[in-house]
């Protein structure tokens, strides 16, 4: 990840900060195609590894956007110096598949600082994509994200470069996940708004 990037939105998978998802500016695929899995809508909580909620997203909800896309909602947090605030993005989401694997590309954005001489520092957005491997068994939802070490290629001249590249490391049986961000959901019953103090 590039110095020049001011921030970075996580999908849904766990926060870490010393590490980075892979991100790419393409899809596993040109478009979405496949049609959305009923069983994935709803409000997953996330179940957190070192018991402890500092580090973590606290919950994603996956509803349906059209025919093809979802829209993702993740609930989370920040770390703003000593302190842990509420984090909250928002996604579209396509599935895909590479092989028997089903891969959910999230589309999301950056921004970017484009400094310039003697000028004011410009800010611009740019689409990128990440990539989770997504395995629901009965209320769980497992999510593993590709690793930033994936690989140094970032650009791609079109989705079937990036398809075969996340293929060949899986045939060639290489861990292309982060540990670090793989987390279990449960689903649950969207809890009600928390009213103001």
């Amino acid at each position: 990840m590039t110095m020049k990037k001011m921030f970075w939105w996580l999908l849904p998978v766990s926060f870490v900060v010393s590490a980075c998802p892979f991100e790419s500016n393409v899809a596993l695929a040109p478009g979405p195609s496949e049609p959305v899995d009923s069983t994935l809508f709803g409000y997953w909580y996330g179940i957190i590894k070192d018991f402890s909620d500092v580090y973590g997203i606290e919950a994603l909800e996956i509803t349906k956007q059209s025919d093809s896309v979802y829209a993702i909602t993740r609930y989370g947090k920040a770390m703003k110096g000593d302190m842990i605030l509420p984090d909250t993005a928002y996604y579209t989401g396509f599935i895909s598949y590479i092989g028997e694997k089903r891969f959910m590309n999230i589309e999301g954005s950056v921004t970017i600082a484009v400094p310039k001489r003697n000028k004011p520092t410009e800010y611009r957005t740019e689409k990128v994509y990440y990539l989770s491997v997504l395995e629901r068994r009965n209320d769980t939802l497992h999510v593993k994200t590709i690793t930033d070490d994936f690989s140094t290629r970032k650009i791609f001249r079109n989705p079937g470069e990036l398809s075969q590249l996340v293929s060949a490391s899986l045939s060639q049986q290489k861990n292309i996940y982060d540990e670090l961000y793989a987390l279990s959901y449960r689903k649950i019953q969207k809890p009600p708004p928390l009213k103001p103090l």
